[in-house]
């Protein structure tokens, strides 16, 4: 077996679990949308990014499908949207103050869903390196057939 499809299977389960934090559509962003984006990421510590993975998590919560497996109160999501809220608009009104009064002038509202888009992605990105969120991925990965997922890199005849 090769070292490239012997890694098939947990970068499969590693794109999966990012694609569960990515927005539902990406907008294509001009070079404000950029600018902005940079600036929220690079001003925001990993307290702030593990602030916004809890926040997300505690929305997801609120889903049917999994609202039994989590246990928040009222009190607790209030608490984190206090907090997000705080914390984003000290992003937009003072630390990226000048880049997202860019970003709305030329390029519109849609630029701040896009930028905060990026920064959620690089927090999701920092969760599911952390060790112990990629040793609970490695139960998803050994319930993948291999052989049907090597039979994806042969060419067919």
């Amino acid at each position: 077996m090769t070292r490239a499809r012997s890694a098939l299977v947990p970068v499969i389960a590693l794109g999966f679990s990012l694609a569960m934090l990515a927005a539902d559509r990406l907008s294509a962003g001009g070079p404000y949308t950029d600018d902005l984006s940079k600036c929220l990421v690079a001003s925001t510590t990993q307290d702030d990014r593990a602030l916004l993975v809890q926040w997300i998590f505690s929305m997801a919560a609120l889903h049917p499908a999994v609202k039994s497996m989590a246990h928040l109160s009222d009190a607790d999501r209030d608490e984190l949207n206090r907090r997000v809220a705080g914390m984003m608009q000290g992003l937009l009104t003072s630390s990226c103050v000048a880049e997202t009064k860019k970003a709305l002038k030329y390029e519109g509202t849609s630029t701040i869903e896009a930028s905060f888009t990026v920064l959620g992605q690089v927090a999701g990105r920092e969760l599911f390196a952390d060790p112990s969120v990629a040793g609970g991925l490695s139960g998803l990965t050994k319930h993948f057939d291999e052989k049907k997922l090597k039979s994806l890199l042969q060419d067919d005849k």
